[in-house]
């Protein structure tokens, strides 16, 4: 072999070692992915966002079946406000894999925030049964009652505040719009009413009841008789007159919601509350007996209700027996830990039975929730409105 024949086939067996080497050591497409996927959650990690988006964008396009690559790409520019570069990613993702709720939602609200109402409402109605993260599911609830009621469409803005409430029944922002949508639908419901039927018995109660809420008790007592007269039997009618009545501070008023709550109690002999507000006129006239026995039928009809058994426990204080008046108190807190009346009475009887630092932790709860509730007295009247008929932390404690 010439010198000349053997260097070239030196060189060729040089070149084909590099070309052989560098096809050993490049990395095959997975491996490239799971590189990818190592670097975008160091950078996540480390709360670079930004720099995590080309690592999934690289993913994407080594593998565009990527569910998890469309999805966590689509997430990160979500985040970053990027909503119109989101849509797309978050569309693979949910075409690859349509059970996925989060992705769904933050379709829905991204779509609502770069104006494509129809597109959001379909996919946000579709992930709110499915999404679990509380968060994520409050704001995806949130986005669909503003979209809702926009639309007019409050009945279907009322279940989901509904829904929500359960989940943060103390959140601010969630109370008002609780507060604003059930107002609308009120006022609606109202409108609806007085064009179906503007004479109709149901027309005079809700007259009532609205002139109820801004302090007008007696026009409101005027409405109700004349819906009385209209339909005697229309439920819950005697039971509100009765209420209006007891806000007057004459005997003759007096005995008349008394006749008028035994008429409720006539057309429905399972009205708790009607029960309720007999079983004090009793208590009030020192009738211990019919109080008891009032008080007693309430909590059978309507165990859950803290007035019946407040009541019940008032009338064995009375009777000298705070061992069997403390039980229905802790009841009553077990099922409203804010009745200051509960409170106060409880406090009583720990006083009474030397159990001095119990009756001192009551009595400031009393205040605590007195105070709360004072304030929100205010802030009714304010609003030029008042308090419900029937409040029973105002009674005598």
């Amino acid at each position: 072999m010439t010198k000349k024949k053997a260097a070239v086939l030196s060189w060729a067996v040089l070149v084909l070692g590099l070309v052989s080497g560098f096809t050993q050591s490049t990395p095959t497409p997975q491996q490239q992915i799971q590189s990818h996927n190592r670097k975008a959650a160091e950078y996540l990690k480390e709360k670079r966002p930004d720099l995590a988006v080309p690592e999934f964008e690289a993913i994407v396009a080594l593998d565009p079946s990527n569910v998890e690559a469309h999805g966590n790409l689509g997430a990160v520019l979500f985040f970053q406000g990027s909503y119109a570069d989101a849509i797309p990613q978050l569309r693979a993702a949910l075409k690859l894999r349509p059970t996925l709720g989060k992705t769904q939602a933050l379709l829905g609200i991204a779509e609502k925030r770069t104006g494509d109402i129809k597109a959001a409402r379909g996919d946000l109605e579709k992930a709110f049964p499915k999404v679990q993260e509380e968060k994520i599911r409050i704001e995806t609830g949130m986005e669909l009652v503003e979209i809702d009621s926009a639309a007019g469409d409050l009945d279907k803005a009322a279940a989901v505040v509904s829904d929500l409430r359960k989940l943060e029944p103390t959140d601010e922002a969630l109370l008002y719009t609780a507060y604003r949508i059930y107002s609308d639908l009120a006022a609606e419901s109202l409108l609806s009413l007085s064009v179906v039927d503007p004479n109709s018995a149901r027309m005079q109660q809700a007259m009532a009841h609205e002139l109820a809420k801004r302090g007008n008790t007696a026009e409101a007592i005027e409405h109700y008789r004349a819906a009385l007269k209209i339909d005697p039997r229309l439920p819950g009618l005697h039971f509100e007159l009765a209420d209006m009545l007891r806000t007057q501070s004459t005997a003759e008023a007096r005995n008349e919601a008394e006749k008028e709550y035994e008429a409720a109690l006539e057309a429905n002999p399972f009205d708790e509350q009607a029960e309720c507000r007999l079983a004090e006129m009793a208590l009030q006239r020192d009738d211990l007996k019919e109080a008891n026995e009032r008080y007693s039928r309430a909590i059978q009809l309507q165990p859950g209700d803290p007035e019946a058994s407040i009541g019940l426990a008032k009338v064995w204080m009375t009777m000298d027996q705070p061992h069997k008046a403390e039980p229905l108190l802790q009841h009553a807190l077990q099922l409203d830990p804010t009745s200051a009346l509960a409170h106060f009475r409880l406090s009583t009887i720990y006083r009474q039975t030397g159990r001095t630092a119990d009756a001192q932790h009551e009595l400031e709860e009393y205040q605590k929730y007195k105070q709360m509730k004072e304030k929100l007295r205010g802030i009714y009247h304010d609003l030029h409105q008042d308090q419900p008929a029937e409040d029973t932390d105002d009674r005598k404690p």
